[in-house]
């Protein structure tokens, strides 16, 4: 397996080749021992969840006020832009975001520290997503970014065909920094 370290601190994107014959592919897409290499806990890991997308839907973006949250996302089906967002006041990329292809081919899984945002849009018809948590899901904490605010000027490369309630309300950063609690440190 190996990882790369994306521009922003913290997000490390993993890969593994997969192995191709008769029967289709196989692909180790966690291994616990190289994510505490590059510092990541993996017995931290509490939940994992999965969502079925249909073309050009927009889930975020998202992120947990509090503690925040650190995930470990892949596509397992389908195809997807999926979206980081640093909102770690004090880092050197606060404010930024950056995209990563995710492929059902690739198989391939971007880690996301907490204080992090994250979105993605679905490019193929439909497009599952797994989720790796490290705290219990809590709505109480759950905080919505409008994917659109044009502050953070994210790129999705698809008309937006659907977006949930909770998705459609919500309000740029600027309007919700106050919100997000303490600081949390980029690693």
């Amino acid at each position: 397996m190996q990882v790369t370290r994306s521009r922003i601190a913290g997000v490390l994107v993993m890969e593994s080749e997969p192995v191709l014959d008769e029967r289709g592919w196989f692909v180790r897409t966690f291994d616990a021992d190289v994510a505490r290499e590059h510092g990541v806990r993996a017995e931290d890991f509490v939940q994992d969840s999965v969502s079925r997308s249909h073309r050009g839907v927009v889930r975020g973006l998202h992120v947990r006020t509090g503690r925040g949250e650190a995930k470990l996302v892949r596509c397992s089906r389908g195809a997807l832009l999926d979206v980081v967002v640093d909102l770690r006041p004090g880092s050197p990329t606060y404010g930024e975001w950056e995209g990563f292809e995710l492929t059902e081919e690739s198989q391939r899984s971007v880690y996301i520290p907490a204080g992090c945002a994250h979105g993605f849009q679905s490019l193929r018809e439909p497009s599952d997503t797994s989720y790796r948590i490290d705290r219990p899901h809590d709505p109480a904490e759950s905080l919505a970014i409008a994917h659109d605010d044009p502050d953070l000027a994210v790129a999705w490369p698809l008309p937006v065909t659907c977006l949930s309630a909770g998705d459609r309300a919500a309000r740029p950063l600027s309007e919700v920094r106050h919100l997000l609690g303490p600081a949390l440190p980029a690693r």
